[in-house]
């Protein structure tokens, strides 16, 4: 079971699914009591159930549906709750097995989308990323998750994606602080490449790179990574969990900052120049 989440689409979600569930138990004239005498749990349970603070698994649908008399109901309201799991999930289960799985996943997912707005404030996007820098970063992952190592493979199947970048149908656009350019992620070396890697991405067709300056005049504070693709869902990157926001209102508060960060942002010469200036500075 799943606990309460940062994300408000995803709490949101749950507890449209709690009223769903709610209105099975009110239909079939059941008490919250009388409902969990049939379950055969604890009250307390019913009533995390139906406030939205827990997420019910699979057997505690069908034990609800069968209580209500509302078997055929069962397969539907289980596909919801796997959905409603799925939009926040925390990087030590994903990564479980390692990290491969989770980048054929993105994988999928930028196959599908025709434009994705990207921002970011610690390292570059994973389809703009150099084999060695993927790799540093990778192993950084691992090591602090203390999950399976199998870093070749999920660096080669990150790499795959930046096919996307030389596909007609793909466009990414992109904003960047100024501070992914100066980080040490990798040794001077890799850095030195993956710096590199972003100039020669730029003249692509299918991107647009803009870099925030150190010394911009924020209108919006620096956030965390997200990508939002084709403004119907926007992934975010946090410490712990990769979250989907699905909400409208909160893809266009995602869109409304995206917006003022790209004012921000410089383009072109301009973001060469910075770029230059960070290779430069690794010499």
């Amino acid at each position: 079971m799943t606990t309460g989440s940062p994300s408000s689409s995803a709490q949101a979600a749950r507890e449209a699914l709690a009223v769903r569930l709610q209105h099975l138990r009110k239909d079939a004239g059941l008490t919250g009591k009388e409902l969990s005498a049939r379950c055969g749990w604890h009250p307390a349970k019913t009533t995390r159930i139906q406030k939205g603070a827990i997420l019910p698994s699979d057997a505690d649908i069908r034990t609800w549906c069968s209580a209500c008399g509302a078997d055929d109901q069962a397969d539907d309201l289980i596909a919801t709750a796997r959905a409603v799991d799925s939009m926040y999930l925390e990087w030590r289960r994903l990564h479980r097995t390692g990290m491969r799985q989770v980048q054929q996943d993105w994988l999928a997912l930028h196959e599908r989308t025709r434009i994705c707005r990207v921002y970011v404030s610690n390292v570059p996007p994973g389809f703009f990323q150099t084999p060695a820098f993927a790799t540093a970063l990778m192993e950084q992952i691992t090591a602090f998750q203390g999950t399976p190592n199998d870093v070749a493979e999920a660096v080669a199947a990150r790499i795959a994606r930046s096919r996307f970048l030389y596909e007609g149908g793909h466009r990414y656009v992109v904003l960047m602080e100024e501070s992914v350019l100066r980080y040490r992620t990798a040794d001077p070396e890799a850095m030195r490449g993956q710096l590199r890697h972003l100039l020669a991405v730029m003249p692509l067709a299918s991107v647009s790179l803009g870099i925030i300056p150190f010394t911009a005049q924020r209108t919006v504070w620096p956030l965390e990574a997200f990508y939002v693709h084709d403004d119907t869902m926007a992934v975010v990157e946090t410490l712990t969990a990769e979250i989907k926001v699905t909400q409208p209102r909160e893809l266009a508060d995602y869109g409304r900052a995206f917006a003022g960060l790209a004012e921000m942002a410089v383009y072109g010469d301009a973001a060469r120049a910075l770029i230059q200036a960070a290779i430069d500075a690794l010499e």
